[in-house]
């Protein structure tokens, strides 16, 4: 029998997108609606063979990053090369229902489905996990999914590869967190497709590039990252009305300051959700396109006020 290679679900970085950078606290969770798994180009199984060949392409790429890194002794792990590349060549590719340049992990699933398969004394993931193995996973991530993005922070593989939400006091500190399921009676979390997928790698450096600038950095550290905090905090000890206070400071502060990561078409949008208070509208991810997502404390009052608008929403979850 052969056995079936392992799930890796899509994740969501709830709060921390960018001010993360500048060592804010962050919040991601894993969002079991999408997923993918390494398989093989055969006539047995059904897929889109041309996206399985253009995966096995990328995939033949990535071998040669993470070799490269191998041969200069900087590769942060041992990796069994041999099977990962006669695998490539026997036609492994990443079957996955996550939508690339949405902000949702696609990068971060094949970064974790690749580690968890031909890694060698590999670091076990399971809510038991101690904060120094998730902080070395979390390094070698940002090396393995920078070849995706230019530059990565290890966080959205490291979910997918915990499959538990994760909480980021700082630099040097993780942990698996439960997020109560009585949050709010009505309300709940929500994805808005925005139609196009987002580039990371061109938004982050525009982000690096602004906070060398005092005034903008003093924004982020000052503005962002409390509000930020306070939203995380608020979220995990429960408190709705503390929480919804922090995130409506927060979506204005991003359609105030970080517009160009916000698609033009949805301007107006996010902003009347701040003015009418039926919904917030945040980041999913870098931006620029993909999902952007929301929170509501009246879920089917959200629904209606966007549909107005000629936007459908996609649940994430309830908050109870």
């Amino acid at each position: 029998m052969i056995k079936k290679n392992e799930t890796f679900y899509a994740k969501i970085l709830l709060f921390g997108e960018y001010s993360i950078i500048c060592d804010s606290m962050a919040l991601t969770v894993p969002y079991t609606h999408f997923k993918g798994e390494l398989s093989f180009i055969n006539d047995d199984k059904y897929t889109n063979l041309d996206f399985a060949a253009e995966s096995n392409k990328s995939l033949r790429e990535y071998a040669i990053y993470l070799k490269d890194l191998k041969e200069k002794g900087e590769l942060l792990f041992e990796m069994d090369f041999d099977a990962f590349e006669k695998d490539v060549e026997a036609g492994l590719y990443f079957e996955s229902t996550i939508p690339q340049g949405y902000g949702i992990g696609s990068s971060g699933a094949l970064c974790a489905a690749i580690y968890g398969k031909y890694s060698q004394n590999k670091i076990i993931g399971d809510e038991n996990i101690s904060n120094q193995d998730l902080l070395q996973l979390k390094k070698l991530f940002a090396q393995m999914e920078s070849f995706f993005h230019g530059v990565s922070s290890g966080m959205d593989p490291l979910n997918c590869y915990i499959k538990n939400p994760l909480l980021i006091k700082s630099k040097t500190h993780i942990e698996p967190v439960g997020i109560p399921r009585e949050f709010s009676k009505n309300g709940g979390i929500f994805l808005i497709n925005t139609g196009k997928p987002g580039k990371t790698g061109p938004l982050v450096n525009l982000f690096f590039e602004q906070c060398k600038e005092e005034r903008f950095f003093n924004l982020i550290k000052n503005e962002m990252i409390p509000f930020t905090n306070g939203c995380i905090k608020s979220i995990i000890n429960g408190d709705i009305n503390e929480f919804f206070g922090h995130l409506k400071s927060l979506s204005k502060f991003l359609l105030t300051n970080l517009k160009p990561m916000i698609p033009n078409a949805f301007h107006d949008v996010w902003k009347k959700g701040i003015d009418s208070g039926d919904y917030y509208l945040k980041l999913c991810g870098s931006g620029g396109g993909g999902f952007l997502l929301g929170f509501t404390e009246d879920i089917e009052k959200a629904k209606k006020m966007l549909l107005l608008q000629n936007i459908e929403i996609v649940p994430v979850s309830k908050f109870q």
